[in-house]
């Protein structure tokens, strides 16, 4: 395994104490009065998802997944051992990669898109129960399992041993997953009292198997776009987005159990710790949970009402009225002379406190007011701040017009909603609270005095009052407290995610929009007082000519000359302009001069792109040292220039949130944000794959596996030795181990007619040098070969096909009669097609030995055309020649236009007119959605073409709203 460190691994940071908000730094014990929650900073939090329906023990089906996923086929599954599967000894009790429970031969696997049968009770570790050793599948060996050299061992993951230590490596090293229950316990750090695969499960309601599968994926340092293209029988076909959820989500969980035992270990040095307190911690699952058990017994707490009483000595009386309260005499605890004890009232206000948090620290009983609260109507409103009325800036107040007088239930509530409180409120221009009604503080105090507290012995009247007393103060002054943070922590976390995702969602679309291939393009950086900045670059992305214009300082005709000459010079019909600072008017200025037929006999087109990022990139180190000899200014057009003509090699170079495509990116948690996108950076690279012999540095260390030493060292060996010639050649780089190649080499391409040509011209270099050295004209000193000399290109390097099924793959030619050279040509579609319809992709998948997953990524590098590229199925920009006023538009106009960004209420469409256009949500419909948009979320991100209907135009506030008509 390669000790080096590893970029690609997504991880959520444990939050530091400055990191979290205020309401999860306060006691719920404190003697003050009840302080409102002010979220002053953010930390990024799971949110709950709905909980998953238990399924029943025989026959039942998984229900329907929150995460997107694709469907598996159903396969038979007998109950007996196939020796050709890698798995462990039975008697050793250490099975391996999990795989879907069926009781029967005929049963169906678990599939997330089904409803499942849900039974009257189950206990939280059924999975555990009898049928542990009921289950084994005899499916073939999958080609989706690591293969690593020099490595002997037994088993591929060991549940009970380190799992980096053991990967198998004999002929079927790519072993089907075997789903044993019993094997589901996995080994952690720090145990805690719940298991953290169903954990996992009920939180992100993926099925257990698949969770136990990804953590040991993850602890094998796999990255996120491996397992999701070359481990999806693992994973039951989930996609990057909920994997990164799942990853979250472990990490989180890790986060409190690592937590739990640091204040385990403190309790326990400084003698705080007692059995009831240990179960208490070990119970935790969240870290508001932690906090409130823990809060009492933090170092340099004043103490609380009830750890006072206690040092006072009523603990046992209180204990007494619940246990024995016929022997119980208050009136013996009374001392004159101390405090607390001076009167029968101290005493029984003592006798309270204790009970209260007796009542506020018993899971029975917070289960029951959480339960009580999901049945009821729990509400958040926001009311103008009175200090923001009087001394508040007009402007800033206006923005939160719509929560001055807001109240919304907390089921319904937008994400978008609660990040506008959350910001209102810490700009204290809003106050915010949470309304929970009377009848739950009523129903709790009934259930709790006559069911959970109810004593075992008859009380006195006087005994009966204390308890209601306790109760309802345990209620006022303890549970109601916690209840509202916990409201505003989900909520909060919950729209935090969301917000984060949706980022990342935008971003993907961003990253693959459709490059324009084979055009000289004009990059123009709009601005007024220093004049438009121009670079034409070329086709390849070389820098032509980089000039300035004044176009809007009453010298536009005379421009006009400079910008025609220099587009006729070099043949360039496209100009990219900046949508930044006098973009509208240089707009017009080039619209009026194609209107003109001015640049005659060029056919010149413009588009618009963002230009975010691009005045940071212009400075950053990278930038210089690309181009050291541009000024800073020019360099943003050649930047503008290149994000049409590769969108991806070029917005790789900018940090991902200075890209601007998300929504309150500034209030949520930078550390989820920065690892999110980070993650969908590497996804959308590694997924596109790179040319190892003409990538830059920049993109290549976005592949997976790969970091900025690894690509640099890469970037060395290309210099040193001359291109690449096959994958294996990658394994000859300082600091690439059998780890890191296992997960780059399937994202790495290789121009196949590029490298023969080249390994041509040098067999007849050698060739000409060893007739040489023969006729003794090099003397004694032989010539050394180098790598490339004893290389040979294999053609399946040019596709997705992972080198670990290359066995596999060439079989299949053997099997369809193929060749490896007839890659990606219609003839190997003819061959392949006539045998998947004559034996099925099953039965193919069978007689080859492998999974029908991966056969399926077989067939598709085989067929895929020389060069293809994902992005081909997204858009492009849209090219204009005229421009349209914002005063031209009218209601039931139609346009087309394009998505600038996509959030929870609605997406924001450029049609044209200098200020963008909002489809509300409520417009975006399914049936005007394209069948493959659906599965998304909202169905549209950035760079989409969009056709919509004006339906409404403020002229004076500059706000168009639209209705989607249809997809382009």
């Amino acid at each position: 395994m390669s000790s080096l460190p590893r970029r690609g691994k997504f991880v959520a940071k444990a939050p530091t104490s400055e990191e979290l908000p205020s309401f999860l730094n306060s006691t719920s014990e404190s003697e003050e009065e009840e302080e409102e929650w002010e979220p002053k900073s953010k930390i990024a939090r799971r949110p709950r998802l709905p909980k998953k329906t238990e399924a029943k023990t025989k026959k039942a089906a998984a229900p329907q997944s929150t995460v997107a996923r694709k469907m598996v086929k159903k396969v038979a599954i007998k109950e007996e051992m196939d020796v050709s599967l890698p798995i462990a000894p039975v008697e050793d009790n250490k099975m391996q990669l999990l795989k879907p429970k069926e009781e029967d031969a005929g049963t169906k696997p678990k599939c997330l898109n089904q409803k499942p049968e849900v039974p009257k009770k189950r206990e939280i570790n059924s999975f555990q129960g009898k049928n542990q050793n009921s289950l084994v599948s005899d499916e073939k060996p999958s080609t989706s399992f690591p293969v690593v050299k020099q490595e002997k061992c037994e088993e591929a993951f060991a549940f009970d041993e380190p799992p980096s230590k053991k990967i198998k490596l004999n002929a079927c090293p790519e072993g089907k997953p075997v789903k044993n229950l019993g094997g589901n316990k996995i080994k952690e750090e720090f145990e805690m009292n719940w298991d953290i695969v169903q954990a996992l499960s009920e939180i992100t309601n993926v099925e257990p198997w698949v969770c136990a599968n990804l953590i040991r994926l993850f602890q094998e340092e796999n990255t996120i776009p491996f397992i999701a293209r070359y481990r999806k029988e693992l994973i039951n076909n989930l996609e990057a987005d909920a994997l990164r959820e799942v990853q979250q989500t472990l990490e989180e969980l890790r986060t409190v159990a690592k937590k739990t035992h640091t204040m385990i270990q403190k309790l326990k040095k400084e003698g705080k710790l007692s059995s009831c307190l240990l179960k208490g911690l070990l119970n935790c699952r969240t870290l508001e949970e932690l906090d409130h058990v823990s809060a009492p017994y933090k170092t340099g707490s004043k103490g609380t009402k009830a750890q006072r009483a206690k040092q006072l000595g009523l603990e046992p009386a209180a204990l007494s009225l619940l246990q024995n309260p016929m022997e119980l005499n208050l009136f013996s605890y009374i001392r004159p002379n101390t405090k607390g004890l001076a009167n029968i009232q101290e005493v029984e206000a003592g006798v309270q406190h204790i009970l209260a948090d007796i009542f506020a620290k018993d899971k029975d009983t917070l289960d029951f007011i959480r339960k009580l609260c999901q049945q009821r109507y729990i509400s958040i409103q926001s009311t103008l701040a009175k200090v923001s009325s009087k001394n508040g800036n007009e402007k800033d107040i206006d923005k939160f017009q719509l929560y001055h007088e807001f109240s919304c239930n907390i089921k319904n509530i937008q994400h978008h909603q609660i990040l506008a409180i959350n910001r209102g409120e810490n700009l204290k221009i809003l106050t915010v609270k949470v309304n929970i009604p009377d009848g739950v503080k009523n129903e709790f105090c009934w259930w709790c005095v006559n069911e959970r507290w109810r004593p075992k012995q008859f009380l006195k009247p006087e005994f009966m009052r204390i308890l209601r007393s306790s109760v309802e103060d345990a209620y006022k002054r303890l549970i109601y407290p916690l209840l509202c943070r916990e409201f505003r922590s989900k909520l909060t976390s919950d729209a935090e995610k969301e917000s984060v995702m949706m980022f990342g969602r935008n971003l993907r679309q961003l990253l693959l929009t459709s490059p324009v291939r084979g055009r000289t393009l004009m990059g123009v950086d709009p601005g007024y007082k220093h004049g438009c900045k121009l670079a034409i670059i070329s086709p390849t992305s070389q820098i032509l000519h980089t000039d300035v214009v004044y176009l809007h300082s009453g010298q536009g005709f005379r421009e006009a000359e400079k910008i025609k000459r220099l587009l006729l010079q070099y043949n360039c019909s496209t100009v990219v302009i900046g949508n930044g600072t006098a973009c509208r008017e240089t707009e017009a200025y080039f619209a009026d001069l194609i209107m003109k037929k001015y640049f005659a006999p060029l056919d010149v087109v413009y588009c618009i792109v963002s230009e975010a990022g691009a005045s940071i990139y212009s400075v950053s180190p990278e930038a210089c040292k690309e181009m050291p000899d541009l000024d800073p200014n020019l360099r943003s057009a050649v930047s503008i220039a290149r994000r049409v003509q590769d969108p991806l090699a070029e917005l790789v170079k900018i940090e991902p949130k200075h890209i601007g495509v998300g929504m309150y990116q500034h209030d949520v948690s930078q550390t989820l944000l920065k690892a999110t996108l980070d993650s969908v950076v590497e996804e959308c690279v590694s997924f596109v794959g790179v040319d190892i012999n003409i990538c830059s540095e920049i993109l290549l260390r976005h592949i997976a596996g790969l970091n900025t030493n690894r690509a640099k060292n890469i970037i060395e060996w290309r210099e040193k030795n001359g291109p690449f010639i096959n994958r294996e050649q990658l394994k000859e780089v300082k600091g690439l181990g059998p780890k890191t190649f296992q997960q780059c080499a399937g994202f790495i391409r290789f121009n196949q007619e590029y490298i023969k040509t080249f390994c041509s011209n040098k067999k007849n270099e050698l060739g000409s040098r060893a007739l040489l050295t023969k006729a003794g004209a090099l003397g004694k000193k032989k010539s050394k070969l180098t790598p490339c000399a004893l290389q040979q290109p294999n053609p399946l390097d040019q596709t997705c096909i992972h080198p670990e099924s290359y066995n596999i793959a060439m079989r299949f030619l053997s099997l369809i009669g193929g060749n490896a050279n007839d890659i990606g040509k219609s003839d190997m579609q003819q061959k392949v097609n006539a045998v998947i319809q004559k034996e099925g992709l099953e039965g193919t998948a069978k007689r080859l030995n492998t999974t029908v997953h991966t056969l399926q990524l077989i067939i598709d590098g085989l067929t895929q055309p020389e060069g293809y590229d994902i992005r081909t199925d997204f858009d492009k920009p849209d090219f204009k020649r005229s421009i349209v006023c914002f005063e031209d538009l009218s209601v039931g106009a139609v346009l087309t236009g394009k998505v600038e960004n996509a959030t929870p209420f609605g997406v924001f469409v450029d049609i044209g007119v200098g200020k963008s256009g909002l489809i509300p949500v409520r417009n975006i419909t399914e049936a005007k959605l394209a069948k493959a948009k659906k599965r998304r979320s909202l169905g549209l991100g950035p760079g989409e073409r969009v056709e919509v209907k004006v339906l409404n135009v403020d002229i004076p506030r500059l706000r168009i709203t639209l209705d989607l008509i249809r997809v382009l």
